[in-house]
């Protein structure tokens, strides 16, 4: 196992074994968020599913973080985007093995989930995660941009305002009142309406970057 050092950002993702569609309806979505909002915190005292059972919390099951102090945190989310078959995270490590803690317990929870809604057993991610060191400012405002456009550039929506399931939103409304999984205020700062500009500027520049990666590759 590597070990990923405090205070550092990495560029986290993954993907499903062969390209499988592991998120198909707004529910399974829906529930990876969950997961990912309730495993932020260092030391959570049951399992989200157990969390999930308790009528009275599952009311509340959609804010798992609000009751999360920021000292609990394992690890700070900059940004993040969930696509059908992978899943990518920019993820600043709080405690030591946080993001490493984190990524398994999302994937394990997730796999549970999974498995029992298809009666499938068997893993479900391709292996470990992969990082990326972040080396500086620049390059972290570039990969949000990449992740933002990740669904652009796979032809889901045409505009990445159009995907809920990411960050974006978060970027262009950093005042909403709804619960909110990322913090970037000290890392990035944000202008809403250049920000905008900035990602949906690039949008044909990235489409055409992976047709070409994709040439590549064949």
């Amino acid at each position: 196992m590597r070990l990923l050092i405090n205070e550092n950002t990495y560029h986290v993702f993954s993907k499903s074994i062969a390209g499988f569609k592991i998120f198909n309806e707004e529910a399974d979505y829906s529930r990876m968020l969950e997961i990912i909002r309730y495993y932020q915190k260092e030391k959570p005292l049951i399992s989200f599913s157990e969390f999930n059972k308790s009528s009275i919390e599952k009311k509340n099951s959609c804010n798992p973080s609000l009751s999360i102090n920021p000292t609990e945190k394992r690890v700070e989310i900059i940004a993040y985007c969930i696509m059908p078959t992978h899943l990518h995270f920019i993820l600043k490590q709080l405690k030591t093995n946080g993001i490493s803690t984190f990524i398994n317990n999302i994937f394990n929870s997730y796999t549970r989930y999974f498995n029992l809604k298809h009666k499938r057993k068997g893993p479900l991610w391709e292996g470990r995660f992969k990082e990326i060191l972040v080396k500086n400012d620049e390059y972290l405002l570039h990969l949000t941009r990449y992740l933002h456009l990740n669904p652009v550039t796979a032809y889901i929506v045409n505009n990445p305002h159009e995907w809920s399931k990411s960050s974006y939103s978060e970027y262009l409304n950093p005042n909403q009142t709804l619960v909110k999984i990322c913090k970037f205020d000290d890392v990035l700062s944000i202008k809403p309406d250049a920000y905008k500009e900035f990602v949906e500027d690039s949008i044909q520049y990235q489409r055409d970057l992976s047709k070409i990666k994709s040439l590549i590759l064949e």
